[in-house]
């Protein structure tokens, strides 16, 4: 067993989740999503993102479902932010959020979210 399956089990026990191992796609869902995530948004809104992933699934989203329309966020946000645009929005210890422009889905997704 490897060291990512040993502790996503200890954590699941700790949280009173099913004890068993992730299955390793579910495992490169997430982290394919990270990896999108931290290099198309930045970096600290990795783990969040992530978080807010695993309460979408615990209310029933699919997994790859969820995982793609975020990755279609992402993705937009990148062609979205212009390095010499004015940033505005909330700001970090890291620098600017700054907003994307949302279209498509991700626009029908936000009207229908409650």
């Amino acid at each position: 067993m490897s060291t990512l399956e040993e502790w996503t089990a200890v954590v699941r026990t700790e949280l009173g989740l099913d004890p068993g191992p992730l299955s390793m796609s579910e495992v490169r869902i997430v982290l394919d999503l990270g990896r999108d995530v931290a290099h198309a948004v930045d970096r600290v809104a990795t783990p969040v993102t992530a978080y807010l992933l695993g309460l979408a699934v615990g209310r029933g989203l699919d997994l790859s479902d969820a995982s793609e329309r975020v990755r279609a966020l992402a993705a937009g946000w990148a062609e979205s932010t212009e390095p010499d645009a004015k940033r505005e929005g909330l700001q970090t210890n890291y620098g600017p959020l700054t907003r994307p422009v949302v279209t498509g889905r991700a626009r029908a997704a936000l009207r229908h979210s409650g």
